[in-house]
């Protein structure tokens, strides 16, 4: 069983920045690749990021892109999504995500590509 624990959200003004992080833990932990989801109340869930763990290789929504930064720590289980230039239409629930096999069925950018969810982390951006 995989623990996925975001912290970092907050409160911050548009244009301002935030630094999400997300700890990975369970019994030897692995993963083929980590996404970042955010959901609005009343909205569908929505990709923001996505990393294959084993190369780094990054994907971002095109809403973010340019602003987000997707990166991890191997030896710590660890992602981090840096996000700069910050706007009102930002504010959601931020959700990690782990892939924990291949890129084969549902497409990255779909939830359930993903088989282990943290919590969320609140992040509020206000103009």
């Amino acid at each position: 069983q995989v623990q996925l624990v975001e912290s970092g959200g907050g409160l911050v003004q548009a244009g301002g920045s935030l630094r999400l992080s997300c700890a990975a833990s369970g019994r030897a932990f692995s993963t083929y690749a980590m996404g970042w989801f955010r959901q609005d109340p009343g909205k569908e869930r929505e990709f923001a990021a996505y990393i294959r763990w084993n190369d780094g290789r990054t994907f971002y929504a095109d809403s973010v892109k340019g602003r987000f930064t997707f990166s991890r720590d191997i030896a710590k289980n660890m992602v981090y999504l840096q996000m700069d230039s910050l706007k009102p239409e930002d504010t959601a629930v931020y959700y990690c995500a782990s892939r924990a096999t291949g890129d084969y069925g549902s497409p990255y950018y779909e939830p359930n590509a993903y088989h282990y969810w943290g919590q969320g982390t609140q992040v509020t951006v206000f103009s």
